[in-house]
């Protein structure tokens, strides 16, 4: 919920510009005075609102019903239902601002146009929104820009966290079963990481990739926070996994930072790729909580970059040598006070 706030009160303001921009060029004239300006501005920003909140719908949990629908099906749902909802915002709003009823002529012969033109708005709109979570708004936005067509090094701070004991689960569960739990699994993990600032990668089997820039606001140590808000979302819902699987999913994660090789790859299909020792360090380390018997490893080199809260407990663990890795790296668990 606290995601939509800000998106809100920005859609607020530009359906408030969108009114008055309406109200300045379209409009009679003779009608460019302060309480019509008002009514235009209340006109906008309740039409824009109206389309926020069944977009706002539709991303929710609650439209889970329709997000096994083949996507034509869905587009097409979600378009018909916010041209919808926009055109009667707009006749509710024009008979309440205005204080006129709508003509049964004007009903007929012009209402069904704004509700189409209303529909192919929402369907590219809708299209758009699709592609940005396909891709990722960040991949979309640099692909775009051309930035990684050559290779760049960034300053990034990766976490590889995985679904422990998958292997077993899925001779246990099946395979259909056990990938509807990672389905849900992280589904309901993207708020939290989201929330947090992190960026998600990659989805690789049972197991996220999520990455940070490596910049000020990192001193405060919110990747770790991330890790605890997943642990905290989990535990909120686990009556509801014990419901449907039988169980509670548990994880673990590898914290670590450094520089990392970005760039485009792939022609058919084009997507980032991260390369480089601080991607080898990060993976390692996540695969290294099974034998140091931790949920969440974190490496010295990310460790002096933080300050942490005092919720955190800090332990040690010397310098550990990685699989395929030479060169031992002094190694830290991480866990929060009882």
């Amino acid at each position: 919920m606290r995601r939509a706030i800000r998106p809100t009160v920005f859609l607020a303001s530009i359906g408030l510009l969108g009114g008055t921009a309406y109200r300045y060029f379209i409009d009679d004239p003779s009608e460019a005075t302060l309480p019509y300006y008002l009514r235009s501005m209340v006109h906008g920003m309740g039409i824009t609102l109206a389309a926020w909140g069944v977009h706002l719908y539709f991303t929710s949990r609650r439209s889970e019903w329709i997000s096994k629908w083949p996507l034509l099906a869905e587009l097409a749902v979600r378009s018909a239902a916010m041209a919808i909802i926009v055109a009667v915002a707009a006749l509710i709003l024009q008979v309440a601002l205005y204080g006129e009823w709508i003509e049964t002529k004007w009903l007929i012969e012009q209402f069904p146009g704004i509700v189409a033109i209303s529909f192919f708005a929402s369907l590219l709109v809708t299209s758009a929104y699709e592609l940005t979570r396909l891709v990722g708004s960040r991949v979309l936005f640099n692909v775009a820009l051309g930035r990684y067509r050559t290779p760049v090094r960034e300053a990034r701070v990766l976490m590889f966290l995985d679904l422990a004991g998958s292997t077993s689960l899925a001779e246990a569960m099946g395979e259909l079963r056990v990938q509807g739990l990672l389905t849900r699994f992280f589904f309901d993990i993207d708020d939290a990481i989201v929330a947090h600032g992190g960026e998600v990668h990659a989805y690789v089997g049972d197991e996220v990739i999520v990455t940070w820039p490596l910049d000020d606001r990192m001193s405060g140590g919110r990747c770790i926070d991330c890790f605890f808000a997943i642990a905290d979302c989990i535990a909120e819902r686990a009556d509801s996994y014990r419901q449907e699987f039988g169980m509670v999913p548990s994880f673990r994660a590898g914290l670590h930072a450094g520089q990392v090789a970005i760039s485009e790859c792939g022609s058919s299909r084009r997507q980032l790729a991260y390369f480089g020792d601080t991607v080898n360090v990060t993976a390692r380390l996540q695969e290294h909580c099974k034998e140091a018997g931790r949920n969440l490893l974190v490496s010295a080199d990310l460790l002096r970059l933080m300050k942490l809260k005092p919720v955190f407990v800090v332990e040690a663990l010397g310098e550990v040598r990685l699989r395929g890795r030479a060169a031992a790296i002094e190694v830290f668990a991480v866990e929060r006070r009882a």
